[in-house]
């Protein structure tokens, strides 16, 4: 039976040593900078503030350490160790990828050329089974905070599908801190006193080292580690909190291949199976999403009659009246409203009281609305791109290396 109540112990303690470390909380202030940037385009873009960034910034870092804890877990229930790995390797070619394009920035990718290489040439020297085993496990995690968090501060924007019609969408953006607790597999050398040991049992690890010789002759010492994950997407036909399962459900599909790295570990001729299956299974991930996105029916789009909704502010007017992503407009004050212009001046109309006529987006029912609205303050709603907008965002954002190669040639 494997030791929960002597191993839990060990990764709180782990766990506390990661949290003392100063790059522990740089990592968080870089993830703080990112939501301030994400604040900032929200503004540049419709002129509004939401929730402060300090408040992301805070969510962000407890879902991170709820993540941490579960990672913790699964990397010495499985036995990743990382003295199998190369890990300056891995970070050097993530962000190498990075260069060619943003959404190669992940372990998926990196991981896979690492092993293949290390199958095909010898170089560099890895565990195939325990790198990807890693991989699969940072995107359990990952997948369970995208299924908890990754609807949270979606940045409504506009983009352009697949007929070049803008519509509008939400940018899902989120950076989590995570502290985690990782192996280190050492040669027995000496006497070790048994009191500051864990009998772990006969089938541990379930991802057995391939160069670690006899497994009788090896201990593992508990290592705290500083991470970040982050998650990106866009949701164009659906909201955002359904993208965001739909993206969680694929991810923690496509940890599957933890699966893989515990077969490979006994059976190291497969090993290039989960060294195939990791990068193209993240990329048929990727692109299943977005030809979802791309080609779909877009759900925030001008209607024919009024104006549709695309986000409204929390602890606005708008907000206290009921009004709610995907709402449709008809009329604000009596006077019917079709573009954001109509808006503007019917709010004008009257600076202290607001009568809104609208179509409920859930009920699909016609619905009536009053309130007030101080003169100071906007009314607090996004709307959808209208026929002459331009879009803000496209899909597939190119990296560093190709923009620069596309201004060599245009010279």
């Amino acid at each position: 039976m494997f030791p929960v109540k002597q191993i839990l112990p060990m990764i709180l303690v782990a766990f506390g040593q990661a949290l003392s470390n100063p790059l522990f909380w740089l990592v968080v202030l870089l993830v703080g900078a990112q939501y301030r940037r994400f604040a900032q385009t929200k503004q540049r873009l419709f002129g509004v503030t939401d929730e402060p960034v300090w408040q992301h910034t805070l969510l962000a870092t407890f879902h991170g350490l709820l993540g941490g804890l579960l990672g913790s877990f699964l990397m010495i229930l499985v036995g990743i160790s990382l003295s199998q790995i190369p890990i300056v390797w891995l970070l050097i070619l993530a962000f190498s990828l990075m260069l060619i394009s943003p959404r190669f920035l992940c372990f998926s990718y990196a991981g896979g050329i690492i092993s293949l290489s290390s199958i095909l040439l010898g170089f560099p020297k890895t565990d195939v089974p325990h790198l990807m085993g890693l991989v699969a496990i940072l995107h359990m995690v990952e997948s369970i905070l995208i299924l908890i968090s990754g609807h949270l501060g979606a940045l409504p924007v506009y983009t352009r599908n697949v007929t070049g019609r803008v519509v509008g969408a939400f940018n899902l953006q989120k950076f989590w801190p995570i502290p985690i607790v990782a192996l280190l597999a050492v040669p027995l050398t000496g006497q070790v006193n048994p009191a500051d040991m864990v009998q772990m049992p006969d089938w541990w690890p379930l991802i057995r080292p391939m160069h670690a010789g006899n497994l009788d002759n090896v201990i593992y010492a508990i290592l705290p580690v500083i991470a970040g994950l982050g998650y990106g997407d866009l949701a164009v036909t659906s909201v955002p909190q359904r993208k965001s399962r739909i993206s969680a459900f694929n991810l923690a599909v496509y940890s599957l291949l933890l699966g893989l790295s515990v077969f490979a570990s006994y059976y190291p001729v497969f090993s290039i199976v989960p060294a195939l299956f990791g990068p193209l299974g993240h990329e048929y991930i990727i692109k299943l999403g977005q030809r979802r996105e791309l080609n779909g029916k877009p759900l925030y789009v001008a209607p024919p009659e009024g104006v549709m909704v695309l986000d409204v502010l929390r602890s606005s007017p708008a907000a206290s009246m009921g009004l709610k992503s995907g709402d449709i407009l008809i009329s604000v004050n009596g006077y019917r409203v079709n573009s954001r212009y109509d808006l503007a001046e019917a709010l004008a109309i009257s600076p202290f009281f607001v009568e809104v006529d609208f179509i409920s987006f859930d009920q699909k029912q016609f619905v009536r609305r009053q309130g007030r609205k101080p003169v100071d303050e906007p009314f607090g709603v996004i709307l959808a791109p209208e026929p002459y907008d331009s879009p803000h965002v496209e899909f597939g954002q190119k990296g560093f290396l190709p923009r620069f190669w596309e201004r060599l040639l245009r010279k």
